[in-house]
């Protein structure tokens, strides 16, 4: 199995692309994901939070995992990212 990342800068760059791939895929917005992370209970998240997270490349786990529930991804692989 090859090495996930190399440094932290690294995964944050590969976390931040794979959630505006996943949008972009789907044609959905910031709005639209955000509209989504409400529905599952991250009722603050808004357009100018969710840009300005992936805008800086990072963000907790649990912004990460809520969003891949809101663009209903059953799962993932290391190497997807």
């Amino acid at each position: 199995m090859a090495s996930f990342a190399k440094n932290e800068a690294e995964i944050a760059e590969r976390t931040r692309a794979f959630i505006k791939a996943e949008l972009k895929r789907r044609s959905l917005t910031y709005d639209d994901l955000a509209e989504r992370l409400a529905k599952h209970g991250m009722k603050g998240e808004t357009r100018n939070s969710i840009t300005a997270k992936l805008a800086r490349g990072t963000f907790a786990a649990t912004f990460f995992l809520a969003s891949l529930a809101a663009l209903k991804m059953e799962g993932i692989s290391l190497e997807d990212l």
